[in-house]
């Protein structure tokens, strides 16, 4: 892993890292002894959710994910608010909800503490669908907008021990996000009026929120993955 340190001025230390270098960092953070919160953040198509599966794959029962993604307003409520045309945009989730799940987790109680998913096919949150066990030493979240400030995702950061930043080129993350609207059978032009209008302005959101990163990290991954 190539590090560069950071500064005086509270710069993030900029990596460059493989899937299994950065898997070998959160077995370290799952070590530690009491239960951490790992951030995983970065614009869409950066790739949160392959560096996600990884570290799950890697780590088993050691870890659980509870993506921001689940926190997703419903359809019908995206509608009534008039948001339903710019869905992922900062307003269009239930961040106190969100800030609420992470607060409880981190400290463990006697009993599971249930998360939601985000269900790509149907495009809707699921709630109560993720265990997270009293003795699950790290719990993963992913999300673009974990060290944003506005709309009250500021409070998100001080609920994570480590956040780290996924640094990808706009032109490589958009390849990756127009391939992965086709295989969920959007038409062609349709996935890239979505990815270079409503992706691309979210994606320009994400990126104001670089700094406040712990680590940033350009991830070596093959171009024939497709990560989300």
């Amino acid at each position: 892993m190539h590090q560069a340190d950071p500064d005086d001025t509270g710069t993030p230390t900029v990596v460059r890292a493989t899937v299994e270098q950065l898997v070998d960092r959160a077995v370290r953070l799952a070590r530690r002894g009491d239960r951490r919160l790992l951030g995983i953040t970065g614009a869409p198509g950066a790739g949160k959710s392959t560096l996600c599966a990884a570290l799950q794959e890697a780590l088993g029962e050691r870890v659980a994910l509870v993506g921001m993604d689940g926190f997703h307003y419903a359809n019908v409520e995206l509608r009534r608010l008039g948001r339903a045309d710019r869905k992922g945009a900062p307003d269009t989730f239930d961040v106190d909800g969100y800030v609420a799940l992470l607060t409880r987790l981190r400290t463990p109680t006697a009993t599971p503490v249930y998360g939601p998913v985000f269900d790509r096919a149907l495009e809707e949150p699921i709630g109560s669908a993720v265990p997270v066990l009293p003795t699950t030493p790290l719990v993963l979240t992913e999300g673009n907008y974990l060290l944003l400030e506005a709309h009250g995702w500021g409070a998100v950061r001080g609920c994570l021990d480590e956040v780290w930043y996924l640094d990808v080129l706009p032109e490589v993350r958009e390849r990756r996000l127009i391939r992965r609207r086709l295989s969920f059978g959007h038409e062609p032009r349709a996935a890239e009026d979505w990815v270079h209008t409503v992706d691309g302005r979210n994606g320009r959101t994400v990126e104001s929120s670089r700094s406040r990163a712990d680590l940033v990290v350009h991830l070596d991954v093959p171009e024939t993955v497709t990560p989300g």
